[in-house]
């Protein structure tokens, strides 16, 4: 539907926020057990509640214009949440990745949702709508320092994922040096064995030659007077 003024645009963003409240909640409530680090999981736990409060105090925002709650579909809101499932299922199996990737997360939702709070602040003034200005404030003050609290604790969950990452490292390579040296001993084991056998073929062949088929000396001897003692034909007649 077109927009044609200052107050339908601000009745669609305040709308728009309010749905993307509700995204941000859900997404929060699919998070928590995945957190392990207690820091993350407290963080978390507090801006489910506050999360709770904002879209009772956009409720009362819309009585206030007269008009009730309406959610438009926020397509930011969704694509913030999507990114955020998609991050968490890639690194579903490192804890320490996990929760650096659920604080990282929450950092961005809140960023956008100050930049939304804060040009809805700016239109309900604009417009002298004082009351709903007071309400927008007070959503915009907590997550702003949500969003620093969020912030502050990523250098250490940032700190955790390294050395994390620095044991796995030192315990594949010793793995590794492990599984080479098992395979270098079994090497030369077979190695010897080999050379074992091979020997054991060369001497086993020399053993079993057949005899030279030679006369001995006195065999030649014996030969030799028996032809000379025969007597000739002459001499038997």
């Amino acid at each position: 539907m077109p927009i044609k003024t200052l107050e339908e645009k601000f009745h669609h963003e305040l709308a728009d926020i309010y749905d993307a409240e509700h995204q941000f909640l859900d997404a929060q409530n699919e998070m928590l057990p995945q957190a392990t680090n207690e820091q993350v999981k407290k963080l978390l736990e507090q801006h489910i509640k506050q999360t709770e409060g904002q879209i009772t105090v956009l409720e009362q925002a819309f009585v206030a214009l007269g008009q009730e709650p309406t959610r438009i579909k926020c397509q930011g809101a969704a694509g913030i949440v999507a990114e955020n499932k998609k991050t968490l299922k890639e690194v579903s199996s490192n804890p320490a990745l996990v929760n650096l990737a659920i604080a990282g997360g929450s950092v961005k939702v809140e960023h956008y949702e100050i930049v939304a709070y804060r040009a809805l602040v700016a239109a309900a003034e604009a417009m002298n709508q004082s009351k709903v200005m007071k309400l927008l404030q007070r959503n915009l003050v907590q997550e702003e320092a949500t969003a620093t609290k969020v912030e502050a604790s990523l250098p250490k969950l940032l700190q955790q994922a390294v050395s994390q990452a620095a044991s796995s490292s030192a315990a594949g390579a010793s793995k590794g040096a492990v599984k080479a040296a098992t395979g270098a001993t079994k090497a030369a084991s077979t190695h010897s064995a080999t050379k074992a056998k091979a020997a054991g073929a060369t001497k086993g062949a020399t053993s079993t030659e057949p005899p030279t088929d030679q006369p001995s000396a006195r065999g030649a001897e014996q030969q030799q007077a028996s032809t000379t003692a025969q007597p000739s034909a002459g001499e038997q007649e």
